[in-house]
């Protein structure tokens, strides 16, 4: 039997490459978050890991293991009847739940005795968590952060995709939060992950870029949507001294906003409930006058005045002590051979 226990920092500190990373856990824990690449075999499905737990509570232990005996045993049979017809003899697989015990264990034994090389994730999830938490916390200020600042509608993300399409690292914060980061930030078609995901995905993008080069980035505040930024991005990315302002005249970004927001034109009562939510900072009768220019149609109007009255005055506001004063990039509208233009120029700037 080939089985043996590897650490989280050894799956993913460059020894051979696992065939397959098997989360084992239930659907819905396996949803909030998992290991880069993983799939899901749940040995418990979310309603079996209820009914094991309630049994474990009201009943006792031992009459807990027999109910979960029966049960993990019949759906490990259900995934190696699924999955055991095209495995190699080879094939090397890295098993984890949620602490490295019986849930991982019954199935890393079950692979092992049919002769696949198992591994058993030492310390399960909550080491792998364990692991991203410790390096989220250094792998920020290793990295060279050249930061586009600039008011809201001025290209910023798409000119980080130009930076992207032409070579350059580029971590775009806001499509790992599936956020705008704004009050209408929101995306009709994808749900922001759980904080413990955006963590994950942070991580992975972190340790793949390269030190030596730089890595472009949009600056952010703390939070984008209802998610939070870990406490070392701030310093690194507000401490760096390579800051930049995109400027963009305001025609060009409402143009903009009216193409990254055309999704909230179609559905009146989604954006009145997003303006309505800006009551507060600028009081019922803007508001209003805000959704009375969305069910008139009057898109370009209406996002002037977000412009001028609140997004603007935000930015400007802003507060900045302490960081290096940003180097202003003109930007003409957000066409392709301006955008291609200014990520060239960028490019140039930031060599060595």
């Amino acid at each position: 039997m080939s089985l043996a226990l590897c650490s989280a920092a050894d799956a993913f500190g460059g020894r051979e490459p696992h065939d397959a990373i098997i989360d084992v856990r239930s659907p819905a824990e396996f949803a909030e978050d998992h290991l880069p690449g993983a799939v899901n075999w749940p040995v418990l499905d979310d309603a079996e890991r209820a009914e094991v737990g309630t049994i474990y509570t009201q009943v006792s232990t031992f009459e807990a293991r027999k109910r979960g005996a029966a049960l993990v045993s019949r759906n490990i049979a259900r995934h190696l009847e699924a999955h055991m017809p095209r495995l190699p003899r080879d094939w090397r697989p890295l098993v984890y739940c949620w602490r490295g015990g019986q849930r991982s264990g019954s199935l890393s034994i079950v692979l092992a005795q049919i002769g696949f090389r198992t591994h058993q994730l030492q310390g399960g999830y909550k080491a792998f968590r364990a692991l991203v938490r410790d390096e989220l916390a250094t792998l920020p200020a290793r990295l060279q952060w050249q930061v586009l600042g600039g008011r809201t509608g001025s290209g910023k993300t798409l000119l980080l995709q130009a930076l992207a399409a032409q070579g350059a690292q580029v971590l775009d914060l806001e499509d790992l939060a599936a956020h705008r980061g704004s009050v209408l930030g929101g995306l009709p078609d994808r749900p922001q992950p759980s904080q413990k995901r955006f963590e994950t995905l942070l991580w992975q993008a972190l340790r793949g870029f390269d030190p030596a080069r730089p890595v472009f980035v949009e600056r952010e505040s703390r939070r984008i949507g209802r998610l939070q930024l870990p406490e070392s991005m701030l310093p690194a990315l507000h401490g760096s001294p390579h800051q930049w302002r995109i400027d963009m005249p305001q025609d060009a970004r409402v143009a903009l906003l009216q193409g990254e927001y055309a999704f909230l034109m179609t559905d009146l009562a989604a954006l009145d409930d997003r303006l309505a939510a800006l009551t507060a900072l600028r009081g019922r009768a803007v508001v209003e006058h805000w959704q009375a220019l969305a069910r008139a149609g009057d898109w370009a109007q209406l996002l002037r005045e977000l412009l001028s009255q609140h997004y603007d005055p935000l930015y400007d506001r802003a507060g900045r002590d302490g960081e290096a004063a940003p180097r202003p990039l003109p930007l003409g509208d957000g066409s392709a051979p301006a955008l291609h233009a200014a990520a060239s120029a960028l490019i140039d700037a930031a060599a060595p």
